[in-house]
């Protein structure tokens, strides 16, 4: 079992910045790949951006490219997503999940097996 839980969001204007965490524990964190997806009301959970587990590799959806940057600190089992110019539409809930090593990071939600608990995110405009 791998518990995840994640800190950082709140209530931001449009164009502000906010830096989440996801602390890992149970697990070697450098076994797994980790991944932060998003979910706004009435959608489905979308991908936001992944990294792998030596940070060697991420990838980002379209969406958050150029704005958004993951990283991982594995002395502290933790992955951060820092997100400037925040947009109205980046408001959801967001999650933190693992995952299994891959020669690709995974976007999809069906490749990782354990979450967060979630943390809202919400950008007035």
């Amino acid at each position: 079992q791998v518990q995840l839980v994640e800190s950082g969001g709140g209530l931001v204007q449009a164009g502000g910045s906010l830096r989440l965490s996801c602390v890992a524990s149970g697990r070697t964190f450098t076994n797994y790949d980790m991944g932060w997806f998003r979910q706004a009301l009435g959608k489905e959970r979308e991908f936001v951006a992944g990294v792998n587990w030596s940070s060697s590799s991420t990838s980002y959806a379209d969406s958050v490219k150029g704005r958004f940057t993951i990283s991982r600190d594995n002395a502290k089992n933790t992955v951060y997503l820092q997100m400037n110019s925040l947009k109205p539409e980046d408001t959801a809930v967001y999650y933190c999940a693992v995952g299994p090593r891959r020669f690709r990071v995974a976007t999809t939600p069906s490749a990782y097996d354990y979450w967060g608990q979630g943390t809202q995110v919400t950008v007035s405009s």
